[in-house]
């Protein structure tokens, strides 16, 4: 059988890229990658109590940076990043927030309702018909967020969202905010 050297192979999901959705530092100590689903009530818990608390914290005085991945779960989850992957950077994180505060809205059994739903919120942010449908029928933005699912799940073999890589550690599962600083503490004091 072939011995490979891990490091020539497909680069690490550690490493972070312009197409990631970030904020914070660039150059900061920790790096944060989360991996959620947009249709999960876990991640939806944290990016609405204990993520503004990190941000305050930790990220707007350049601790920390946080990268935002999907990992979707089902046919909304998937829908919802495939729409998120169509709204210019700068306003994404605005709009994940907004998804995951209108979750039970838009993530429905019945597919259909839930794009309907989904297409609703995209466009009271201004996101036309036109390019709400381009952008849920485009095979290209959805073969990249299954690869990046693939690609987290080969390497550290995530199975629960929301999922968080720090500083190449795994971390499974929503905690309160009082553990992530424990853990952000004792990285900034090494």
């Amino acid at each position: 059988y072939l011995i490979y050297n891990q490091n020539s192979f497909a680069e690490s999901v550690l490493e972070v890229t312009n197409d990631d959705l970030i904020i914070g530092d660039e150059n900061a100590p920790i790096t944060i990658i989360e991996y959620a689903s947009l249709s999960c009530n876990h991640c939806a818990d944290f990016h609405i109590n204990t993520l503004p608390e990190i941000k305050k914290e930790f990220i707007d005085n350049g601790k920390v940076r946080f990268v935002f991945r999907d990992f979707p779960f089902n046919y909304p989850a998937l829908l919802g990043a495939m729409v998120l992957q169509c709204v210019p950077n700068d306003m994404r994180y605005d709009y994940s927030d907004a998804l995951f505060r209108l979750q039970k809205k838009w993530v429905v059994r019945e597919n259909k309702e839930s794009t309907k739903e989904l297409y609703k919120i995209m466009q009271s942010g201004g996101m036309s018909k036109d390019d709400f449908n381009k952008c849920i029928n485009n095979t290209q933005i959805e073969e990249k967020i299954l690869k990046g699912l693939m690609d987290a799940q080969k390497e550290f073999n995530i199975k629960s969202t929301p999922s968080f890589i720090i500083n190449g550690k795994l971390y499974e599962g929503n905690k309160p905010f009082k553990d992530f600083k424990k853990i952000l503490n004792t990285l900034l004091s090494k």
